[in-house]
């Protein structure tokens, strides 16, 4: 699993506008207002996963072969320090949504690519918005991935 999430922390690694990626431990809870991250960030974590049989390989390691069908979450995040009412400036609302160009730049990067040789590709599933009141900017946006031969 974590060939996974290293191999997704490379390929968003390469978004410049992301200034931290790295594997979701906690980063955004109990350390307001010091979090130990850069604005935006991303955490990667593998939520769920469900096994399947599949029989055995005897010249594999293990010999019981299964595969398994992955829940990996994305939690992106900035410091939401802009006012992005009606009234605002131009500018100052244009900083408030980057999270959601961010979102989307990601989607395009990550929707359909196979993270390594033993997994499919990628599929969006769904996000959710995560209350906070501390500033932060948070959303989890959810992908399905399955994998063979684990």
């Amino acid at each position: 699993m974590d060939t996974v999430i290293k191999s997704i922390q490379d390929k968003i690694t390469s978004l410049p506008e992301v200034k931290y990626v790295d594997e979701d431990w906690g980063q955004l809870d109990y350390y307001s207002p010091n979090f130990p991250v850069q604005w935006p960030c991303v955490l990667i974590d593998i939520t769920n996963a469900q096994f399947e049989n599949i029989g055995k390989d005897r010249s594999a390691t293990p010999v019981n072969r299964q595969t398994a069908d992955t829940i990996v979450s994305l939690t992106i995040a900035n410091m939401k320090l802009t006012n992005s009412s009606g009234r605002a400036p131009q500018l100052q609302k244009d900083t408030a949504f980057n999270i959601w160009a961010l979102q989307q730049k990601i989607h395009e990067i990550l929707q359909g690519w196979k993270p390594t040789e033993s997994t499919g590709a990628l599929t969006r599933r769904g996000f959710t918005r995560v209350k906070r009141d501390d500033g932060v900017q948070e959303y989890t946006v959810v992908y399905s991935l399955g994998m063979t031969n684990v």
